[in-house]
């Protein structure tokens, strides 16, 4: 009988724990991602430059480079940047702009990629995926998982508490769209990779159900951990059906319709999943995930991040067009606009006030 094996994509290191940035050098040194220590590293002009003092003498043979911003250009002129280089590795030190124009130079010059977030934003930080501004607007490119992911829990809870939540509402997500992807299978057929599947609801859930805070190193753990598992999760799917359903859909909606007001990635995404919950009959579920996400300070209803209750309707009844080809409970209820302001009024009611 034949022995069948899957080869996970896969960092080589993960190191989450306060303090690692500290032995970022020697991480790289012992797991032979640079024994010559010649590296480019890719900062913000914000968290990431704030550290390039600490890290510098540690990372003597390092060169630096300052990006300007989470755009396709921003990218472009980085790999550009590195060509002549002759580097061991890239690293990608700050935000989630910073890491994902980090994901795409590296590949496009084909240097192995190190995530060095400065926040918990959204599970980009370890995803097959780099997320990218351009000319028709935003842009999802297909990237290498990193080679390493190091996470400093020091540093992020220096960061601001909103980046945190937002990675709370992207982690817990992951539930909605699971049961998206369960959905799409029991109409359509879509296949569902198991794998993927229990890692990025076991991530979601595990945030869900902890009972700590954005100040606790121990739910921070987990947080960063989750948004691990997740990008993992859709690298073994081949696609981020694992942590995108629905409540992604709205998200993309609000960043389309409303770009110049759009809030956090995470915030969207744990208000669509909430909603998207309620959606499908699971007002119970939704009423729960809704107070879990108010403990933590993330918003479940659209006033709460700007938007009125029509414009919120507006980008429910829009989101099916950002992805077309993906099946969510909002293509199978397809639900016209008086229906969807009746939902959420029962949603509103739901989950109390």
């Amino acid at each position: 009988m034949p022995v069948l094996t899957r080869l996970i994509p896969s960092p080589v290191v993960v190191d989450i724990r306060p303090g690692a940035l500290d032995d970022l050098a020697n991480v790289l040194a012992d797991e032979r991602i640079s024994h010559s220590g010649k590296l480019a590293v890719a900062v913000s002009d914000g968290s990431g430059a704030r550290l390039r003092e600490r890290l510098a003498p540690s990372l003597p043979g390092a060169t630096w480079y300052e990006v300007d911003g989470g755009t396709l250009d921003d990218a472009v002129r980085l790999a550009g940047d590195m060509k002549a280089g002759h580097y061991d590795a890239l690293v990608g030190l700050g935000g989630g702009k910073i890491i994902d124009c980090a994901k795409f130079a590296a590949a496009r010059v084909g240097l192995p990629l190190v995530a060095v977030p400065t926040n918990l934003a959204h599970d980009g930080l370890c995803s097959p995926v780099a997320t990218l501004d351009n000319d028709a607007g935003r842009g999802s490119y297909g990237v290498p998982n990193p080679i390493a992911v190091v996470i400093d829990l020091d540093v992020i809870r220096e960061a601001p508490a909103r980046f945190v939540r937002a990675g709370i509402g992207d982690a817990v997500s992951n539930i909605s769209a699971i049961a998206d992807w369960e959905l799409a299978n029991r109409v359509n057929g879509e296949k569902i990779d198991g794998l993927a599947a229990a890692m990025a609801r076991q991530a979601g859930e595990a945030v869900l159900r902890h009972p700590g805070g954005i100040g606790d190193n121990d739910f921070l753990q987990v947080l960063a951990e989750a948004l691990v598992l997740s990008g993992i999760a859709m690298s073994v799917s081949g696609d981020s059906r694992p942590s995108s359903g629905a409540c992604h859909e709205i998200n993309h909606a609000f960043d389309l319709l409303f770009p110049k007001r759009a809030a956090a990635h995470g915030e969207q995404c744990g208000l669509g999943a909430a909603f998207a919950m309620y959606l499908r009959g699971a007002h119970e579920q939704s009423a729960y995930m809704a107070r879990v996400l108010r403990r933590h300070g993330l918003p479940v209803l659209p006033e709460e991040i700007g938007f009125t209750v029509d414009e919120f309707v507006q980008a429910v009844e829009f989101a099916p067009q950002t992805r077309p080809g993906r099946y969510t409970i909002l293509e199978h209820l397809d639900l016209k606009t008086d229906q969807i302001k009746d939902t959420y009024a029962d949603y509103v009611k739901a989950i109390g006030s």
